[in-house]
């Protein structure tokens, strides 16, 4: 078996840490996210909602603990879709050309792309949960140690398969696409509903049925459902509403992304195949 794509993977990871301003910035904004728009949204929802009633016996979860897997889930979708520029910069100064001309085969390619963009993916996530805990994020509450860890097993496969499917998508468009703004302008376009028409920050049941329905195909609800699941449990009430999480649901989340990201996979693939060097 070939590994090749180790020698892409480390070449991102030194490009990653060398530059300090792209290491700091991404350490930072999933933090700032918390620590302001978290907390301010956190407090308002909760004074808002304090008269709505709660079914008896359900645990109630503070609106910063329901928001902290949707930080996670947004931070992932930002930072894995603006991961494919480097394939844009790569073409705009002839470094692609050189890759290409290399004996790396280009599945190894696009593939050490995506496993840097899944290790920068789960230390951000690391940053968010701790930093989260801090200001008061209840992740993994009563857990036991053995829980929390198979927890966090689970909550990393759900970003690692997330972040592929979305950084393949987005080195599709890099391959494609002729300029920085052109790119810069369809990944607006592109992330803006899928943000938006999810669960990440607030309930979908007040969504109209066609949203709603789009929601439950969005794989970023897929991920913020799948986080929850992990981290706060089967069933929670937060804001009025009532969330029973069962394994069906945790299947299909994991099925949905995966199939996300092989399709992801096979487009990112034919777009390589056909560029010429």
């Amino acid at each position: 078996m070939s590994f090749e794509f180790r020698a892409i993977y480390w070449r991102e990871m030194v490009k990653y840490f060398r530059y300090k301003s792209m290491l700091i910035t991404s350490m930072v904004q999933p933090v700032m996210w918390l620590a302001f728009f978290g907390l301010a949204m956190s407090d308002s929802f909760d004074k808002l909602t304090s008269f709505v009633p709660n079914e008896p016996g359900v645990p109630v979860v503070a609106y910063i603990s329901y928001m902290g897997a949707g930080i996670i889930a947004m931070d992932v979708l930002f930072s894995s879709l603006f991961g494919g520029t480097t394939l844009m910069f790569d073409k705009k100064f002839s470094l692609l050309r050189e890759t290409l001309a290399s004996p790396v085969p280009r599945t190894h390619i696009i593939l050490g792309i995506g496993l840097s963009a899944v290790t920068k993916a789960l230390f951000q996530t690391f940053i968010i949960i701790g930093f989260g805990k801090l200001v008061g994020m209840e992740f993994f509450k009563g857990y036991t140690l053995v829980e929390t860890l198979i927890s966090m097993v689970g909550i990393m496969l759900l970003v690692a398969i997330f972040t592929l499917g979305f950084l393949f998508l987005s080195g599709s468009i890099a391959i494609t696409v002729e300029n920085p703004e052109g790119m810069q302008s369809i990944l607006t376009l592109v992330s803006m509903p899928i943000f938006f028409v999810s669960n990440a920050l607030y309930p979908i049941d007040g969504f109209p049925t066609f949203l709603k329905v789009l929601s439950m195909f969005n794989p970023l609800t897929l991920l913020a459902g799948g986080i929850r699941y992990f981290a706060l449990g089967t069933n929670f009430s937060v804001m009025g509403n009532h969330y029973i999480y069962t394994t069906v649901d945790i299947v299909v989340a994991f099925l949905g992304l995966i199939f996300f990201a092989l399709v992801m996979l096979s487009a990112a693939m034919w777009r390589f195949n056909k560029v010429d060097i």
